[in-house]
């Protein structure tokens, strides 16, 4: 099987031919090329990988995203974004899925009642009309929703049963104010040693179309790599979702400084000792290859 980065992000210098918006996480001047990227996947045996929209929602900001998958269509697959205040977003998505290589389309916030009791008709959700363009057209979605809207996943999830969905980063679901950046200058989650919020993602393992990636370790762990306070985290997901519906990524390139993109090809294997020789090929690409729809690499 192959072995797939199912999440990471490159990005280039601000630029008249590369416009993007400049973050704290991505000032102006910084570089995390697909070149730079394609180096540690080959020094590592990776094979393939799903590149990440970030720096902005609007075309013109997807610019190095689509020049990288043009110049790669064998080793990536993309991830866009899409403004929640667009006009006609069916038309934004399919602009940048038009024989590109985005595949999906990542979102942050659901658009529906804050009030977990309040009653929830999908159809008012500010994100509806993405999720009706997702189950239209096969896209793939891409979720890391804010721990306020965790209650309504499961609304628009049975909605549109047939739409792909991937839950970003062990399934968790941040908290407002929870976010900061370390010395590494790496996104750090703070989370409690008992996270409310992981009920639902749990709970989300009954839907076939839902999968999970294990990732971002390094943002919710205070321990060093292997980050084996997480370990218990790994095996609920495991018992939950079950092999197949796991997928492993880096994201890069925040962790190439600390802990390197090396150890996190292993940190699976670290994590979950137990796995068999299948279940880990599953986890570390067949199960991307799948859901995904991976092409065949060249030879």
């Amino acid at each position: 099987m192959p072995r797939i980065d199912a999440h990471l992000h490159v990005f280039t210098k601000l630029s008249s031919e590369f416009p993007r918006e400049v973050t704290p996480i991505c000032p102006a001047d910084r570089e995390e090329s697909a070149e730079k990227l394609l180096t540690e996947m080959d020094q590592h045996n990776i094979d393939q990988a799903v590149l990440v929209q970030i720096g902005g929602t609007s075309i013109e900001h997807h610019s190095y995203l689509l020049h990288c998958l043009r110049s790669y269509p064998d080793r990536f697959l993309g991830i866009g974004l899409v403004p929640l205040d667009h006009p006609n977003p069916s038309e934004h998505m399919a602009e940048l899925t038009d024989g590109t290589g985005i595949v999906g389309f990542r979102l942050f916030d659901l658009g529906g009642p804050r009030d977990i009791f309040a009653t929830k008709d999908v159809r008012e959700f500010k994100t509806y009309p993405i999720w009706e363009s997702a189950a239209e057209k096969d896209y793939v979605m891409w979720l890391y929703p804010r721990s306020i809207d965790a209650h309504l996943l499961p609304f628009l999830i049975q909605t549109f049963p047939q739409v792909r969905v991937v839950l970003n980063h062990l399934g968790m679901t941040p908290g407002k104010g929870k976010f900061s950046l370390d010395e590494h200058g790496r996104p750090q989650i703070q989370v409690s040693g008992y996270n409310l919020n992981m009920h639902t993602t749990y709970r989300l393992s009954r839907y076939e179309n839902v999968t999970v990636h294990l990732s971002g370790q390094y943002a919710f762990s205070r321990e060093p790599y292997p980050y084996q306070n997480l370990s218990g985290w790994h095996h609920n997901l495991l018992n939950d979702f079950g092999s197949k519906r796991l997928m492993w990524a880096t994201d890069f390139p925040w962790i190439l400084e600390e802990p390197g993109y090396g150890e996190l090809t292993t940190v699976i294997e670290k994590l979950m000792p137990n796995l068999s020789e299948s279940e880990l090929a599953d986890i570390m690409g067949g199960n991307a290859k799948r859901f995904l729809r991976f092409p065949d690499r060249q030879s």
